[in-house]
């Protein structure tokens, strides 16, 4: 009778070598972010436990550190906790400042379009002089009006 003795995780064939554990790595983990109001609730537990033992108890259940209690306090104690009540991230965009600057950007595209437009005009000037045909801008106006 053979008896193999393998580690946790090894995987055996029968009548072949036991394998080596599966060597994928898991994916890293997350850095945690508590909020404002899980940090107040808590401290508000903690600061409640009156028997020896019940903070660890809440640390554990919570997989938090002492150190976790130390700098939340600490943070209470400053007022910062309202602080970090706030929402992170940009601000909302004042919705004047987000019109003028579109009001800028189309003044910008039609500046522009007025330059282009007057070089076009211009050439067309240079062009009916060389090719001699006389250009009237107020007779053009009362044609197109009739």
């Amino acid at each position: 009778m053979t008896v193999t003795v393998t580690a946790p995780g090894m995987r055996v064939d029968p009548g072949a070598m036991p394998s080596p554990p599966d060597p994928e790595v898991s994916e890293k983990a997350k850095r945690r972010r508590f909020s404002a109001e899980y940090k107040l609730t808590i401290l508000r537990e903690v600061d409640a436990c009156t028997e020896p033992g019940q903070i660890g108890a809440l640390l554990r259940r919570e997989r938090l550190y002492s150190s976790h209690l130390v700098d939340w306090r600490r943070q209470r104690d400053a007022g910062a906790l309202q602080a970090l009540a706030r929402k992170r991230g940009r601000k909302p965009a004042d919705p004047a400042r987000v019109e003028a600057e579109r009001l800028r950007r189309e003044n910008e595209r039609l500046r522009g379009r007025l330059a282009q437009a007057e070089k076009i005009i211009e050439i067309q000037g240079k062009v009916s002089e060389l090719l001699g045909i006389p250009l009237d801008p107020a007779s053009d106006d009362e044609q197109s009006a009739t």
